[in-house]
């Protein structure tokens, strides 16, 4: 039951054989079939026009080419496209977003990221990891939270300082339900499509005074 609830065709394109590797096994291990893999351009073009790709997952900086030129290519035909690079820069985070890739995570994420940016995209929401969410909003000049109440900041520090959801409404004098609203809230004013855990890291990376 558990393998035909993951039945997805994976693409993975990446010219570093470790990282294809390493990829390949994250995902077997999360329940997904062995992936289908290559390091360039070309052969990725040629796979997704023999096969019916669900979702590729590439790299940027292909030795011949730039991983982007594939995003048409293969949206056109149906398949969801995230991110995972090097790259950590609010410009290519947002070129990526415009080309149509719907996640981006960071080589330096949690690798938890990238699982969680597949379950989201596979059902057609879009993710960004912690640190391509923080650049952004490093960038919109919204790290510090302009457009949060004083009392999300209080949540977002107490997260930061590693507090737990019970921590958080003991000190503020609220329910563990409210807390868990104000994580929604939090979220959707900063435009951050983040898990819980996720949050929490942007906290202790902005927030931690």
């Amino acid at each position: 039951m558990k393998a035909a609830s993951l039945a997805c065709v994976v693409l993975l394109v990446d010219d570093h054989p470790a990282v294809l590797q390493g990829l390949a096994a994250l995902l077997v291990s999360s329940g997904l079939e062995p992936p289908l893999q290559t390091s360039t351009i070309e052969g990725a073009r040629a796979i997704a026009g023999e096969t019916e790709i669900d979702l590729a997952i590439i790299d940027l900086s292909l030795e011949r080419g730039d991983g982007l030129d594939l995003v048409p290519d293969l949206t056109g035909r149906g398949a969801r496209v995230i991110v995972y690079s090097m790259f950590e820069d609010a410009r290519t985070i947002r070129r990526s977003l415009q080309y149509g890739v719907l996640g981006y995570v960071t080589k330096r994420d949690d690798p938890a990221c990238l699982l969680d940016a597949v379950d989201h995209v596979r059902r057609g929401e879009s993710y960004l990891s912690v640190r391509a969410a923080g650049a952004l909003c490093e960038a919109d000049g919204t790290t510090q939270g302009k457009e949060l109440s004083e009392r999300e900041r209080q949540v977002l520090s107490l997260m930061g300082q590693g507090e737990s959801n019970i921590g958080i409404a003991a000190t503020l004098g609220i329910s563990v339900r409210t807390v868990e609203t104000y994580y929604a809230r939090i979220s959707e004013k900063l435009d951050l499509s983040l898990s819980v855990r996720d949050l929490r890291k942007y906290a202790i990376r902005h927030f931690n005074e």
